[in-house]
């Protein structure tokens, strides 16, 4: 989609800092963390939200899932833990109608969030 903020820094329209890449997904640094490791994961195909997946994305799901391994490694929290959080529509806070996931580490994280 031209107007999607993610479809623009997939096109490299919008500078992020990314942190890792594949042929399907794009992992990048939030511009508003909520902790001290917040990087989103989110296809290089438009999806509005995980609602829209289909059983034909199995292999984007995979590599997503993939993609979330290798930011936890990189940022060196895969043994002291992290979050991943999908919102999905309006009622959840999902702001950009673009499927990501939250990655989220690097301190205590507790629920509900406070």
């Amino acid at each position: 989609m031209a107007d999607c903020l993610f479809c623009r820094i997939i096109r490299k329209e919008i500078p992020a800092t990314v942190v890792h890449e594949t042929e399907l997904t794009l992992a990048f640094r939030d511009i508003h963390p909520r902790a001290p490791v917040h990087v989103l994961v989110i296809p290089k195909e438009h999806i509005d939200s995980l609602i829209q997946l289909k059983p034909a994305h199995a292999g984007l799901i995979a590599d997503m899932h993939q993609t979330i391994q290798a930011v936890a490694r990189q940022e060196k929290v895969e043994a002291t833990g992290f979050r991943v959080v999908v919102n999905t529509g309006s009622d959840s806070g999902q702001e950009v109608k673009h499927l990501h996931y939250h990655v989220l580490a690097g301190r205590k994280l507790v629920w509900p969030p406070g």
